[in-house]
Parts: C-alpha cells; structure tokens; sequence
C-alpha cells in the first residue's frame, strides 16, 4: 500500500498521489557547456530517466539553462542554493520545479521565490539534509536531528502554506542510510510527495549499497514518489541503478535479472556471459525474468522458473522457455542464439 499524498506535476510527469515512482538523476557537467549537458540529457532519458536535474550556481548557468530549456522535452529541475534572485531567473527560463534549501535564504527571499513559483504554477522541491541541520532546531530536540530536520521542515511548509502555496515535494537527506530511513518516515505523516535518496553515498559500489538499503527500505513500506541513487559516477548508473531498485520491488515494469554466484563446478566464462546478456536485456520496457546460469545443480531448476533462460556446462547450453526446456546449443554460438530468443519473447504481444 503506497503512502497517500497530494500529486503534483514536474512537466508532464506526476510525482504522488500514487502516481508511479519516477526517476530522477542529475547532470554533472556545467551546464554552461549546453552540447554536452544536452547529451547526458538524452542518454539519461534512453536509459528511463523521467525528471532531470541541473545545478544552475549563477546568472550565466540561469541563461545556459534557458537554452537547455529549448532544446529537450526532458522535465528540467534548477538546483539553487543560496541566492534567490537565480530561483527566480530559473522558473523565468522554463524551469519545470526547482529545489531549494529555505535555510539558505531570509524569509523575504524566500516568500519571493515562493510568489514567482506560484505565478508560473511549478511546484517547489523543498530540501534539508544532516549537513545543513538548523541549530536552534537541533538544540530544541535535545540533539536528535531526526526529529530536528523534521521540525525545521515542517516550520518551512507552514510557511509555505501561509503564503498559498502547497505544490510542493519534500525531501530529506542524510549520509547515515539509518538516519535517512527514519527521517522520511516522519516526515511521510505530512501528506506531500516525497523524493528519496541518500546524500552523498560515495563511490559506485559503496553508493549501490547505501543507496538500495535506505531507498528500498522505504519504498517497500510504500513511502516515496520520486528517487534519485546519487552516486559518484556517471548519471546513467544512477538512472539504471533505480530501475533496478523497483523492478525488483514491483514498482516498475523491466527485467529481472538471475544469475548465479558461481562456484567450483562452473565450466563457462560465466561473467561474460551474464554481464553481455544483462547489457543487452536492461532496458527492455517489459515485466520478463532471464537466468543465466553457471551450471547442471543449481541451473535447471533457476531457468525454469524464469521466463527465458540459459544454463551452460561442458561446452553446451541449455535454453528454457517459460519453465521448460526446449534447445541445446554449442557455447560458441549460445549468446546471438540467445539474443535472438530476447528479440521473440520481448517483442511477443
């Protein structure tokens, strides 16, 4: 049962309300160089990115973004920090929400920002993080920053709802995955779409893991709207890496990966092959589960369950087709005979 909120709109793309669960990454060039921020747009958005985001950090990233703006139907979010006047001169070119921290700008710029937002009618990506905890706030909670982001929240969005404005998307960050866990699950009783993620994960491997642990512990309680895998990497790990966090929780169609660990019995350069099958099936836009499997033990069985499947062993492949085995073929023709199999049940009505 997914968390009740109010939806709002990034461009066409809905964010709660039970609306599905989009993607979001973030470009990590600047965007000064509008060619090659374009690009990354585009890969991200071939990969299954809905929503992109883009640090504008001065006047001259706010006119590079406008030009961004031109040339991608992709929903564009302008990250600001500090300085109003760019939030305004980003919803001014073509921004579809922006994100900012309130704690970084006074009361009178914020209420400014949030009357320009409300003239062009895009929501407000409201973000607080463990690095950036109010003080005072953190005092009045006797040190527990859980419950001091919390409040420091919860005093923006009555501020927020005071001046008119509730389209907004909350979101709260921490680098303990821990921490982020219970934060959100406060801050879900306020009713707005949340966007998850845990904030400065670290490098790929690391970063998957913090990343799959706080994200995924969330959204299987039905909490969350919108995820970002921040990672320091390239952005379509990112994008990839959140399909795989729900696909595997149901949450969107695409394909569920097997394959084996692999152990002594394995005869077959089992890397390989399931490292080009997975490549070749990972973005394919339907719910199909593929096995490659190492070995006779644990293979058999696995493919059967899937709906295409591999297991290799002395030279040969065994395919199965929806629990069933059906084709043995020599290794050295096993994945384009395998591929050909994807193309047939993928494009299978």
């Amino acid at each position: 049962m997914r968390n009740k909120t109010k939806k709002v709109f990034v461009k066409n793309v809905p964010i709660g309300g039970g609306s599905p669960v989009a993607i979001q990454s973030m470009t990590n060039i600047p965007v000064t160089d509008v060619r090659a921020t374009l690009a990354q747009i585009e890969r991200c958005r071939q990969c299954g990115c809905d929503i992109m985001r883009i640090a504008v950090p001065d006047m001259q990233s706010a006119a590079a973004f406008a030009e961004v703006r031109k040339q991608t139907q992709m929903p564009l979010v302008a990250d600001i920090h500090f300085d109003y006047r760019l939030a305004i001169a980003a919803v001014e070119a073509g921004a579809d929400k922006i994100r900012i921290n309130p704690g970084n700008m006074s009361l009178p710029q914020l209420d400014s920002v949030i009357d320009c937002a409300k003239e062009h009618g895009i929501p407000i990506r409201v973000g607080v993080n463990s690095g950036s905890v109010n003080k005072d706030a953190l005092a009045a909670a006797n040190g527990n920053k859980a419950q001091a982001l919390f409040d420091s929240l919860g005093a923006y969005v009555d501020r927020f709802e005071k001046r008119g404005f509730d389209s907004l998307v909350l979101s709260v960050k921490s680098t303990d995955v821990r921490e982020t866990v219970n934060i959100n699950r406060l801050v879900a009783k306020m009713g707005y779409p949340l966007h998850l993620g845990v904030t400065e994960a670290g490098l790929l491997r690391q970063g998957l893991v913090k990343n799959s642990i706080g994200i995924g512990a969330l959204l299987a309680d039905g909490i969350g709207d919108t995820i970002r895998v921040s990672l320091t990497s390239d952005p379509v790990d990112e994008v990839l890496a959140a399909k795989d966090i729900l696909v595997s929780l149901g949450l969107k169609r695409g394909v569920t990966f097997v394959s084996c660990p692999k152990c002594g019995r394995c005869t077959i350069d089992l890397e390989n092959v399931a490292e080009t099958v997975y490549d070749y099936v990972k973005n394919i836009d339907k719910n199909l589960k593929i096995a490659v499997m190492g070995c006779e033990v644990n293979g058999p069985g696995e493919c059967r369950d899937a709906d295409l499947g591999m297991a290799g062993a002395n030279g040969k492949y065994v395919f199965f087709k929806h629990g069933n085995r059906y084709k043995t073929v020599d290794a050295n023709e096993a994945i384009e005979q395998f591929k050909k199999e994807i193309d047939l049940i993928a494009n299978a009505d």
